[in-house]
């Protein structure tokens, strides 16, 4: 058969049920054999980061790795934001493109681009394919690599005389990855160490990451959280991953979290870190981060333990396997008479988590407040819909007032923060959980860089719904220069509310989808329920909201956490001997 037909078939025999991408010139090849396939769904996107993003929201989503096409040149650079995006999210994608034939390699033929060499530092691996009985190996590789260890994106980038060419096809191949095995199970010793500090802590903390969640890991993070007391903070990356409701979860850390998960962090005398990598945003100015703790670091990838704060007790391994072994040997020792008394340190939790709730304030000009909308969102849809951001303002109030209760259900960019993300990966979560409510909640700037899917969503019937917070700029640049820039508002008011350009009502009807507006707080319910109601088309509703709204807590990139701010000009009024 042809190389493309192999790769087809390699396809298949994988697993791969959709494919996100566009055709072109290198891949033309790939999409005959394509075109015949019962088991491979080929989405055709508007533009190929739709297709990158689309494959992480899947992946996200389902668990499982996302897969994206595009051709050479333009078509693959058009994939380097998706997927630099999911290097650093450690998301399983596996991006297959098209090269110029292998002759011309180096010629700066036409759409021409060395796309192995330009995504080197934001893969896990990538391969530039020499032959057609390469490509069953190859892609077995990339799929193991991608959804293995620490997940991550793999790109295999194939030229197009190797697409054409005729080839033996053998099933299944034998993988050559000499040196690539992933700890999964931890060291016995480390993991002994870890629970008497546990046992034996005043003011410990469980700090939970992202990681956990690629584990599948969430229950037994919440037997070991029920079994030790320890309070438990979850990430940006790991909403859900610990329910919200649970009386032991102080909320998110960081730049925008819960005064309580900031304060107990930096007062904290020990921090287990699971599947976390103590990254700038929850670390705020490094240096003054959690003075007085001991570290417990866990993690699958052993670069990242140490890297930003040296850990106590280093643990590699899979989150999963992790937590199981401290479970035991947590009980262990509760079982020789050591457990922790944490009552006063919960004491001192508990008040913080009265005294400096989250919240807002109503807009005083009488116009809609964001945050009251996305919690409206949140409440009618329910913890078992899906929730996929944007990022700025929205993605920071979605990921405080929507209740997760489960994990998976809460998809962003957390790492890279793309603009953009929000429309194509509700659009791949959907695909992969068809029977779930999936919502985007985009912002008016992010939502003008990727609603042209909105016309793959509508031609394919997948029925997402898309929440728009149109507060007429780009809002988180906004807040930091009314906060720091003395109100000089230089290039952020974006023309949605002054000219109403675009008017996102039309657009989402010139797009093939239903839109609806919203302006005041009396109609958010009845807007979104006639949303939620709509099940055959994709859905985009206009929250046209006030301006000026900010996001509280915030601690100013650079400064310490000790800084933290829950409005503006004021600090929480800790206890002296708390300070």
């Amino acid at each position: 058969m042809s190389g493309a037909s192999a790769l087809v078939r390699s396809l298949e025999a994988l697993g791969v049920d959709v494919v996100f991408g566009i055709p072109g010139g290198a891949i033309l090849p790939a999409y005959d054999p394509l075109f015949d396939s019962e088991k491979v769904r080929h989405i055709l996107v508007r533009h190929e980061q739709g297709a990158g993003h689309a494959a992480t929201g899947y992946a996200q989503a389902t668990g499982r790795v996302g897969v994206c096409i595009a051709t050479s040149g333009p078509g693959a650079t058009n994939l380097v934001t998706p997927i630099a995006d999911a290097y650093m999210d450690s998301v399983g994608i596996v991006a297959i493109t098209g090269q110029v034939p292998s002759g011309a390699i180096g010629s700066d033929a036409f759409q021409e681009a060395d796309i192995q060499g330009i995504t080197l530092p934001i893969t896990k691996h990538n391969y530039l394919v020499k032959s057609g009985a390469e490509l069953p190996r190859v892609l077995a590789e990339a799929f193991h690599l991608a959804a293995t260890g620490r997940p991550g994106p793999v790109l295999v980038d194939i030229p197009k005389d190797v697409l054409q060419a005729q080839t033996a096809f053998s099933w299944p191949p034998t993988l050559d990855l000499p040196g690539y095995h992933p700890t999964l199970h931890p060291h016995g010793k480390q993991i002994r160490e870890a629970a008497k500090l546990i046992v034996s802590a005043r003011r410990p903390v469980f700090y939970v990451g992202g990681g956990v969640l690629k584990a599948g890991a969430s229950v037994g993070l919440r037997k070991l959280a029920e079994l030790t007391g320890v309070p438990v903070l979850t990430t940006l990356m790991a909403r859900g991953a610990f329910p919200d409701s649970h009386p032991q979860h102080l909320g998110m850390p960081g730049m925008h979290g819960t005064v309580a998960a900031v304060y107990a962090l930096q007062r904290a005398d020990l921090i287990v870190a699971l599947g976390a990598r103590f990254d700038d945003r929850v670390t705020g100015k490094l240096d003054s981060f959690a003075p007085n703790a001991a570290i417990v670091h866990a993690d699958i990838d052993p670069a990242e333990i140490g890297k930003n704060r040296a850990a106590d007790v280093p643990i590699v391994g899979d989150a999963r396997f992790v937590i199981e072994e401290l479970v035991t040997a947590v009980a262990g020792e509760h079982a020789a008479g050591h457990r922790a008394d944490l009552t006063e340190w919960w004491r001192t939790l508990n008040e913080l988590l009265d005294r400096y709730p989250l919240g807002w304030e109503e807009p005083p000009d009488g116009t809609l407040a964001p945050q009251y909308v996305i919690k409206r969102i949140g409440e009618i849809a329910g913890p078992s819909a899906l929730y996929v951001a944007g990022v700025g303002q929205h993605q920071m109030w979605a990921s405080q007032f929507v209740s997760y209760e489960n994990p998976c259900t809460w998809l962003n960019s957390g790492g890279l923060g793309t603009m953009g993300y929000a429309v194509p990966a509700a659009m791949g979560a959907k695909v992969g959980q068809p029977d779930k409510t999936v919502w985007a909640i985009d912002g008016d700037g992010c939502f003008q860089m990727t609603n042209q899917e909105l016309a793959t969503c509508a031609l394919e019937n997948i029925p997402i719904k898309v929440a728009v917070i149109n507060n007429g700029n780009l809002g988180m640049v906004r807040q930091w220069q009314t906060l720091f820039y003395n109100e000089r508002y230089s290039n952020t008011d974006l023309g949605t509310h002054k000219h109403r350009v675009p008017d996102f009502v039309k657009l989402a009807e010139a797009l093939g989808c239903i839109g609806l507006r919203c302006e005041n707080a009396g109609d958010v319910d009845k807007t979104i329920e006639a949303a939620m109601a709509i099940d055959d088309a994709p859905v985009v509703v206009d929250f046209v909201v006030g301006k000026d709204a900010m996001v509280w807590p915030m601690v100013a990139a650079g400064t310490s956490n000790d800084e933290i701010m829950f409005a503006r000009g004021m600090r929480p009024a800790f206890e002296e001997d708390e300070l």
